[in-house]
């Protein structure tokens, strides 16, 4: 009985810890966050400013270059044919194989 009476102490208290350390990290994420907003000139201020509009950013969309399979960002790509590809060297050689009929 000892035992169950010591194990749900032990869960308590666990449960109490992490509960003030999200409240702990929370009001330190409060406090930078309004200092930056109060325009106070500090590093850590604009430096996590700077992280939440980073996170915030959406990736871009990547492609796999149909010739040689490298991934490439979507706006460097060249597009032929509905093929995409990672450069137009590869786009070009990649019409240049013969493809149907002609590759008997």
């Amino acid at each position: 009985m000892r035992q169950i009476f010591l194990l749900i102490l032990m869960f308590i208290v666990g449960q109490w810890l992490v509960k003030a350390l999200r409240r702990h990290d929370a009001q330190t994420a409060q406090r930078t966050g309004a200092r930056g907003a109060n325009g106070a000139s500090s590093a850590n201020g604009a430096g996590a400013a700077h992280a939440a509009g980073a996170q915030q950013q959406l990736a871009e969309p990547m492609i796999r270059c149909v010739e040689c399979g490298v991934h490439a960002p979507k706006s460097d790509s060249v597009s032929v044919a509905g093929q995409a590809f990672c450069c137009a060297a590869h786009a070009q050689r990649h019409s240049a194989h013969p493809s149907g009929r002609d590759a008997r």
